[in-house]
């Protein structure tokens, strides 16, 4: 079955690389115009760059901005808006991780961060979604918002521990929003696994090319496969489905967790 987003509009925070790329590269190539977002206007040009020449006939435009910045998150949804006419997708993929050890021994600096970007950032970029293009009295009211958690929120006792916390409470976030937004607009996130990224590379890196790992489908994940779930849920295939969270993880969690 062949999954089309055509006249849909999308915007992906965190599109610069990673999975914020290979989701803005499968919107693209199946027919949806797209904004990708990221601090660094340099590093969002070249992501342009290599989607269009992985899809030719690609609608992707770059727009600088910080996740964690109210105004920049108006700026950019104003932008998708005015660029292409409204906003069906919003997929809020930006996260940081300032701090790798224990919750008890992070700064108040560090966890503020990890709050603002994780947390508060993808709340603040559907508010805008929701108030410029998706809400009732919007030209083409509906759409669907998907929030990136992380199977690190949902379980504990790892180095990870203040990242999962804005992670779990992401979820939370994305079952309060499904309520308050429906039926109009669709809420979900994806959990994914230890995915091979720039942003997961220490959690990685020295592992053999064709390493086998500890959980049922023994391979590291990739970029794609997060995005060949969150094709799915901006899909027409996904109508029914709201408030819900899909875990990617190669069968990680049943084996134990990562």
């Amino acid at each position: 079955m062949e999954i089309r987003l055509d006249g849909k509009v999308a915007l992906v925070t965190g599109g610069s690389r990673g999975i914020g790329q290979a989701i803005a590269a499968a919107y693209a190539a199946c027919g949806a115009q797209v904004v990708i977002s990221s601090r660094k206007l340099d590093g969002l040009e070249r992501a342009a760059e290599e989607i269009r020449a992985q899809v030719p006939d690609a609608q992707v435009v770059p727009f600088a901005a910080h996740a964690g910045d109210p105004q920049a998150a108006h700026d950019c949804v104003e932008f998708a808006v005015k660029t292409f006419g409204t906003l069906d997708i919003l997929v809020n993929n930006a996260a940081t991780n300032p701090h790798f050890g224990n919750v008890i021994d992070v700064d108040p600096p560090r966890f503020d961060k990890t709050v603002e970007v994780n947390l508060r950032g993808p709340l603040i970029w559907t508010q805008e979604a929701w108030r410029q293009a998706m809400n009732p009295e919007a030209d083409r009211p509906g759409g669907c918002v998907i929030n990136l958690s992380s199977v690190s929120g949902l379980q504990f006792n790892d180095p990870l521990g203040v990242y999962g916390t804005t992670k779990a409470a992401l979820i939370h976030q994305t079952k309060h929003l499904a309520g308050e937004l429906a039926p109009g607009v669709r809420v979900n996130a994806i959990a994914p696994g230890l995915v091979k990224t720039e942003f997961a590379r220490m959690l990685w890196e020295g592992a053999a090319p064709d390493a086998k790992y500890p959980w049922a489908l023994e391979r590291l994940g990739e970029p794609q496969d997060i995005a060949n779930a969150a094709l799915f849920l901006a899909s027409d295939l996904a109508s029914w489905i709201t408030g819900e969270v899909l875990v990617v993880d190669g069968g990680a969690m049943i084996k134990g967790g990562i």
